[in-house]
């Protein structure tokens, strides 16, 4: 049964501390590894690009990041098209010929992810290589996967039955899916990037005080179908995450003591925070 390497990227546990980024400098940064890649600049390559993503508005606001890389695509429309400069192994891991590929500024373009750079000092393209130099010397990990403190990060070495397990019981996604080149690098928790959130907090005005409504049930709806419901913490806060953008009008029912209380309707663009909803 064959295998190849997949890299599983958690948008929930990374915290942004780019020590995957500093590793893969460390390891690349004026180091020639024969056969697989020329030294990376010191300025300008992010073999792996971690990028800040905001949604929601003050004061619930969700903060969040996401890891782009070579997703050494199976179908790699830059193996197609560099005439055997760049080529993928039979572990899948997609290399680029140091030698073969000197001069080609073209194959920058052929990447749709934009994940190869050009060194203007060696003349060539280059990219994450999945340490494959390590990999050929018995290691377990890249260095990106070896230096990030979450588990954020995850190297598999796994056939395609298990991959498809894994994405159906992790809920495993791949980037931009229209680029149709069957990726290996999968994301876990992509919602946090792609989608959007409503959130609020619910108040209840008693005995001439306002306190935070903890406990109240929360409802919502969308086209008279209900998609979610959630309980309110002890502040009162509620929040329904994983809706697409621009998807129009949505209804939150809040249900208090077993009654229902308020309805408020809102239009869905962008992650929203409704605010307060006195009871």
């Amino acid at each position: 049964m064959n295998k190849r390497y997949y890299l599983i990227y958690d948008l929930e546990k990374c915290i942004g501390c780019h020590n995957c980024m500093l590793a893969c400098k460390d390891e690349f940064v004026d180091n020639e590894w024969p056969g697989y890649t020329l030294p990376q600049p010191r300025h300008g390559h992010k073999w792996i690009n971690i990028q800040r993503i905001e949604r929601g508005q003050y004061p619930h606001i969700d903060v969040k990041y996401l890891a782009r890389l070579c997703l050494h695509c199976n179908n790699a429309p830059c193996v197609e098209a560099a005439g055997g400069a760049i080529y993928k192994r039979q572990d899948g891991i997609v290399i680029i010929d140091p030698q073969k590929a000197k001069g080609r500024e073209d194959l920058i373009k052929t990447c749709p992810y934009g994940m190869i750079w050009w060194n203007q000092e060696r003349e060539i393209p280059q990219k994450c290589t999945f340490c494959a130099h390590l990999i050929d010397q018995g290691w377990g990990k890249t260095r990106c996967v070896q230096a990030c403190p979450t588990g954020a990060l995850r190297l598999e070495h796994a056939s395609e039955a298990e991959i498809e397990r894994m994405k159906k019981d992790e809920k495993l996604e791949v980037l931009d899916p229209e680029h149709n080149t069957s990726p290996g690098v999968y994301y876990k928790n992509l919602y946090l990037y792609n989608k959007c959130f409503i959130s609020g907090s619910v108040a209840i005005e008693k005995e001439g005080k306002t306190e935070c409504a903890g406990g109240a049930r929360v409802l919502l709806l969308h086209n008279q179908a209900r998609i979610d419901e959630v309980l309110t913490d002890c502040f009162g806060d509620f929040r329904f995450d994983g809706l697409p953008a621009n998807s129009g009008l949505y209804i939150i029912e809040i249900y208090f003591d077993g009654l229902l209380k308020k309805s408020v309707e809102v239009d869905l663009k962008t992650s929203l925070n409704v605010g307060t909803i006195f009871l």
